[in-house]
């Protein structure tokens, strides 16, 4: 796949000056961080999970994100509430695949949502996205199991399949709209020992996806950009912690120099 140079900043200043609402339904253990990356990023974060406003606060919204990391029944449907609402106005949903293939519960209501509701972007590690796409695999709780699969086919037939777009992440992330595909080599391996950075990538599409009608490049886009902070952020951090810190640091400080220098984008 030959190098690309993706115009990610033009989207990223797009998110800081039109600072779009992106409302979230989602995982309680990283909930502030997904709020605090959206905000770092110039976006308007909102977190209402009640199914009594849910409708109400996604007609405010310029993107649903949908997590399924701490489902219960009861969330699932307040999920489709405000997907529901979300598709009545042409508002993209994304739904992070969280924990699919650990428990039948999570597969049953991930395959619920994508029946009865219109997804437009699904996002998750390799195995999360294999079980969607029909795949015989097991998720290690919420961290991804080896995949003995070809990871681009199975991004390009299951966006094909949902007419939407797939992201699968992981050391090298994937974006696919079953026609185009696109491979973001940006990140580090930090990333993999924080809880939540997975949630946070999602957090970050869903600002993106509410600027840019091109879900497939918004997605992609975002994925450089907090790939690319991952990079500087772990220069000169000893260990998650501080990395942490300055993860959110190097993603509210992100320009077009160092963009257009550091990302690592195939298609």
């Amino acid at each position: 796949m030959p190098t690309i140079k993706l115009k990610a900043f033009t989207l990223l200043e797009r998110v800081r000056t039109q600072s779009p609402v992106v409302h979230h339904l989602t995982n309680w253990v990283t909930i502030y961080d997904c709020a605090a990356v959206v905000k770092l990023l110039g976006a308007s974060p909102v977190m209402a999970h009640a199914q009594e406003e849910v409708a109400e606060m996604t007609s405010l919204a310029s993107a649903l994100v949908l997590n399924i990391g701490t489902l219960t029944v009861e969330f699932v449907e307040a999920m489709k509430i405000a997907a529901r609402a979300a598709n009545a106005k042409g508002i993209p949903v994304i739904l992070d695949a969280c924990g699919v293939g650990a428990t039948q519960l999570r597969n049953l209501k991930s395959l619920e949502l994508l029946e009865q509701v219109r997804i437009d972007l699904i996002k998750g590690n390799a195995s999360e996205v294999a079980r969607l796409s029909g795949a015989a695999v097991h998720t290690r709780g919420v961290d991804a199991t080896r995949v003995d699969l070809d990871l681009n086919e199975v991004a390009r037939s299951l966006a094909a399949r949902q007419r939407g777009t797939v992201a699968i992440t992981g050391p090298e992330d994937l974006v696919s709209d079953g026609r185009r595909l696109f491979r973001v080599k940006n990140g580090h391996p930090l990333l993999g020992q924080l809880v939540g950075t997975g949630c946070m990538a999602t957090s970050v599409i869903g600002a993106f996806v509410a600027v840019e009608p091109d879900l497939t490049l918004a997605a992609t886009a975002a994925l450089v950009c907090f790939g690319v902070a991952g990079e500087l952020a772990a220069q000169g951090s000893p260990g998650p912690g501080t990395f942490k810190a300055r993860l959110f640091d190097c993603l509210a400080g992100l320009d077009e120099p160092t963009l257009d220098r550091l990302q690592r984008v195939e298609a």
